[in-house]
């Protein structure tokens, strides 16, 4: 009995040594959703004051319409979507191949996929470029779409193969002896157990694709119509001045569908790293 209740005060004690670190971490977005409501004035000269004396709304309405996030979350959410949906079906495919061990070349594959995880982005932009630009898909969320979804695929494809490779042969040989296929095997069976590694990977490829930067840019440099909600923040630096209470509100509407959809996936997220790991 006592071992417990030191055990319970230790923890208490922890608790209250992590509470200020928390504060710390949390502070910049409370500050952020604070700065979305002050005026130009206060926010610049009201110190880390938190609580705003003059609450200005016009700031969403100013970011909503004149700034384009209107348009341009609409745009995200078509961009994101798209990637998800072509991540998850090709690394699927993928990592349900790489799985079986008979594969031939099996550990060379794997080997590739591992060290492409070190090439930046930068290394590769040139290259994506001239082919979706040589597909006629440039200055187009389509191409944008193809070139975010492209280089994304190692980490979903390894979490795959690792589920995959961790549910018994037995399975599928029951399934092949009643008469089903591979694709029948793979879209009836092992995708439907694969649900947590599926919620994982689309919410890391969401979250990356939502606040994707550089390829959105090049890839609608000519179309400032099709920007997604990163690129649009650009709209808020003007050559002569900042509307930093405009671009504080554009991050609280940029932000706002990242924490809901993590709320919706957060078990599953937990559920499908562990899953990949203990496979």
């Amino acid at each position: 009995m006592n071992s417990n209740l030191w055990h319970r005060h230790r923890l208490k004690a922890w608790h209250l040594l992590l509470i200020p670190f928390c504060l710390v971490w949390v502070y910049p977005f409370v500050w952020m959703i604070s700065a979305s409501v002050k005026s130009q004035r206060e926010m610049l000269l009201g110190g880390i004051s938190l609580i705003p004396d003059d609450w200005t709304w016009e700031n969403f309405e100013r970011a909503w319409t004149t700034a384009r996030f209107g348009d341009y979350t609409m745009n995200t959410v078509t961009y994101s979507v798209t990637v998800v949906a072509l991540v998850l079906l090709v690394s699927s495919l993928a990592g349900y191949a790489l799985s079986r061990k008979d594969l031939p070349g099996k550990k060379v594959l794997v080997g590739v996929l591992v060290v492409t995880m070190f090439i930046p982005h930068g290394y590769t932009i040139i290259p994506t470029f001239l082919l979706v630009n040589g597909l006629g898909l440039n200055n187009g969320l389509l191409g944008a779409t193809f070139a975010q979804a492209g280089p994304a695929l190692v980490v979903p494809v390894l979490l795959f193969m690792g589920f995959f490779g961790g549910i018994p042969k037995e399975l599928e040989e029951a399934a092949r002896v009643d008469g089903a296929g591979y694709p029948r095997t793979f879209f009836r069976i092992m995708l439907p157990l694969a649900k947590p590694v599926i919620g994982t990977v689309a919410l890391m490829q969401f979250i990356s694709a939502w606040n994707a930067f550089f390829i959105p840019l090049v890839f609608t440099l000519g179309r400032p119509d099709l920007r997604t909600l990163g690129v649009g923040m650009y709209n808020f630096f003007g050559q002569n001045a900042s509307d930093w209470t405009g671009l504080a509100a554009g991050a609280c509407i940029a932000v706002i569908p990242i924490i809901v959809v993590f709320l919706f996936l957060q078990r599953t997220f937990v559920e499908g790293i562990a899953g990949a790991v203990k496979s």
